[in-house]
């Protein structure tokens, strides 16, 4: 019993490993406390200075749902992947925090770069 005991925690934890770099992924999204309009100016700031807010635009896959909040947390993450290894952050004036958690829905895929 307690051989199979063992040899289950071995095969579970070689599956974590297999599955994983050693390193843990990061999203920057948007607060959820962040009055709109400051999301409207940092969303503008992050479009202005490299990220891809091209999905974002009416009939694309990030359009929808068409808030604010939503397509600031694209913005604010699709710069801070571009950015994260060149100085940038994931702070636009406190209106962003940083996830564990992949806010990809649907056929709208946030990016992830180690």
């Amino acid at each position: 019993m307690m051989l199979i005991k063992i040899l289950f925690t071995f095969i579970f934890f070689l599956s974590i490993l297999r599955y994983s770099d050693g390193q843990f992924e990061d999203y920057c999204i948007a607060d959820e406390q962040t009055p709109d309009d400051v999301l409207v100016e940092a969303m503008k700031w992050a479009c202005n200075n490299g990220a891809d807010c091209g999905l974002i635009q009416q009939a694309q896959p990030c359009y929808l749902p068409n808030t604010v909040k939503d397509h600031a947390s694209y913005a604010f993450n699709s710069y801070y992947q571009k950015m994260k290894h060149k100085g940038g952050s994931c702070y636009f004036n406190a209106a962003a925090l940083l996830s564990g958690l992949n806010p990809s829905y649907g056929s709208c895929k946030f990016e992830y770069l180690p």
